[in-house]
This record gives C-alpha cells, structure tokens and sequence, in this order.
C-alpha cells in the first residue's frame, strides 16, 4: 500500500508523481499589486524538489476588493502575466505541475485593505468579518462572476496547469453556501439551491473560460462547524451537482475563522489519533461522487494516511503547514516510512508572513539556531 502513494495518480490529463498535494495557503510572497517574484518561486522549487506531486497555489484573488491580506497573489489584470508566467516556468523547470486557487475574500476583508466597503452576500456582522459589509446586488454578483472566469482565462495563460475555485474557510463562495452568512431573499439566497447557484455560475463561466480539457477543481467547505450552519448533507448535495457538471476534483476542508477550534487549521495535532479530522466529511463526499477527492486537515502520519487509502476514504492528501515545516518531507517518507512530520500545528508560521513578507517555521528557525555551535 505504501508503494500506492508513491505511484503515479492521473488527474484528467495531469500525470502526478504521487498522491501528496501542497494544498493552498497564503505565503506572503508577493508585491502590493499582487505579483508573484523570485522568492515565491524559489520557494516552489523547493517544494517540488521536496517531491510533492502537485502545488496549489497560495489564493489568488480575482479582483481587487477581493484580496484580504498582503503578500497576496493577484491574477485580476493582464499587466500580471509575465510574473505569473515566470512562476509556472519555474515549477515546470523542476517537474512538477501547479493549480492556481481562484478566491475573492467577500466580507473577509477589511475598508483598510481595499480602499471601499467590502461586498458579502448580506450586509450582517459575522465573527469572522472586520465590519459590516455591504449587500451584493444581482449586478454585482454577474460582475464577479465574470471576474472568475477572466482569473482563470489569465491563469491558463499563464502556464498553469489548472484551476482550483477555494469554495471554503469562510472566502466568498462559502459565504453563499452558508445560511449563516446568506440571508439573501432573492435567487440567491433561501434554500440550498439558491445559496448554491453564485458557485455553480462561477463554475460554469470559469469551465466556459478554460475550455473541456483544462483540469478545474474546487475546495469545498464540508461543514460550518457552528450550530444552524452548513452542513456534511448540504456539502454532498452540492459535490453531486458539480460532480454531474464535471468538475475534475474536490478537495474536502471545513469551518471558517469563525468556527474557534473546529477552524481549517487547528492546533493541538498532538498524536496520530488527532490527525485527519476531516476525513469523515471526505469519506461522505468520496461515497457519493466519481470525481478524486482530496483531504486536508492534521495529516501527519504515513501509517494514518495509508488506513485512509485502504479504506477509500480520499484518493489525494493534501498538506500545508508540515510542508513549511519540512519542504522535503514527501522525500522523507520515502525513505522512512514512520517519520511522522515535525510540524508541531501552532500556526507560528504565518507571523513571519506579516512582518517579513514570506511564512516560515518559527519553531524550525529555534531550532536551528539552537543547532547551530557559537563560535
């Protein structure tokens, strides 16, 4: 079984050299408009060369108002493209293959980062909104749907290799998805239907974008984690319309940054046994579509991993923060099996991100200097 994750995995007509994904997260990376240079680029090599089978990129915001922190990668103008370009040459030059996530943060933005009230399905307060947004209107949605189908139109011009729409942790989609965060009266809003409809238009206009053949994906939010919020059962219905519509994969997460501990990235992954915590969530979608799934979530173990596949409980596994931690770890696990990852899940790694302009592991840095003898 072992041999399994080390096989090559054919995702639509991508050929990954395993089943280990650098799921998405937010590097720092980038420049105040959004371009991505040579420390993200050299960053992604290092990820390659550390034998991950395939890189998602870090969310990428398709329109201005969308972006939510800085360092952010944008794709949202044509100016973008030749840094872009440099970025999946980059990849490409090690070997390796990368997704472009698709995101606009909605009302998990702030007036301060974007320079105008921020848009959301519903003008409420929310935990994890700065302020009170303001009310999409028809008009706007149409006008961002659009703007997620030029993102992806860019992205395939740029040489990436597909899309990924992140349709979770509390970013605009999931915002619709959300009874909690969408309390619209119109088509948009009410029943599951409704609040699945800004998805499936994005979903459709980014497929019209792209073309048959280029792989499109999305991360999908599985639950709320909150009481009267979006649930495993609304999160298979909406997998099966996408899945009848084409989508390529799924990648399975859940909560926002209003969940408290049931958040996306939960701290306290102590032993195996608090590994994978969404894997029953995976196992709900995997049960109910064709397409590969992928999970994220407290992956730490190989021998976890391994019970997961053998269960058929995710075809992919996905990784983020223990792959800030050891960027060679894939490589590792190939040569020890029983390495667990060293990531020890305090989320230190996104400090350096504000002040530096890059994430990286605090925790790896003490340990170095540790390491290292004064002279």
């Amino acid at each position: 079984m072992t041999a399994a994750f080390f096989s090559p995995f054919r995702l639509k007509n991508l050929e990954l050299t395993n089943r280990f994904v650098r799921s998405a997260t937010w590097e720092g990376m980038c420049d105040e408009k959004g371009a991505p240079g040579q420390k993200l680029e050299d960053y992604y090599r290092q990820l390659v060369r550390g034998g991950v089978g395939l890189i998602i990129s870090g969310y990428t915001f398709v329109r201005a108002d969308g972006k939510q922190l800085p360092g952010k990668m944008g794709i949202d103008h044509d100016a973008l493209l030749p840094a872009l370009r440099s970025l999946t040459d980059a990849v490409h030059d090690e070997g390796g293959l990368l997704l472009c996530q698709l995101v606009h943060a909605g009302g998990q933005t702030s007036s301060k980062t974007i320079g105008t009230t921020p848009l959301a399905p519903s003008a409420i307060d929310f935990p994890s909104y700065g302020e009170t947004p303001r009310e999409m209107t028809q008009a706007d949605i149409r006008s961002l749907v659009t703007a997620f189908a030029d993102g992806a139109a860019r992205a395939q011009k740029a040489g990436f290799d597909g899309i990924q729409l992140h349709g979770a942790h509390g970013y605009l989609i999931h915002q619709f998805l959300s009874p909690l965060t969408n309390q619209r009266q119109d088509d948009y809003g009410g029943d599951l239907e409704n609040r699945s409809r800004f998805l499936l238009e994005v979903y459709a206009a980014v497929r019209e974008a792209v073309g048959a053949d280029f792989p499109v994906t999305i991360k999908l939010t599985a639950a709320d984690n909150l009481p009267e919020g979006f649930t495993v059962e609304d999160a298979v219905k909406v997998a099966q319309k996408l899945d009848a519509l084409g989508i390529d994969a799924i990648e399975v997460s859940s909560g926002s940054a209003a969940s408290g501990a049931e958040s996306p990235v939960r701290q306290g992954i102590d032993t195996p046994a608090d590994e994978a915590y969404n894997v029953p969530f995976a196992r709900r979608i995997k049960e109910a579509v064709a397409a590969p799934v992928m999970v994220v979530g407290g992956l730490r173990s190989l021998s976890v991993m391994k019970r997961l596949l053998e269960n058929s409980d995710a075809d992919l596994f996905s990784l983020s923060r223990p792959l800030i931690r050891e960027p060679a770890l894939i490589r590792r696990w190939q040569q020890n099996e029983d390495h667990r990852a060293t990531c020890i899940s305090c989320n230190g790694c996104f400090r350096p991100g504000l002040k530096e302009g890059g994430i990286d592991c605090v925790v790896e840095r003490i340990e170095e200097k540790n390491r290292t003898p004064v002279i």
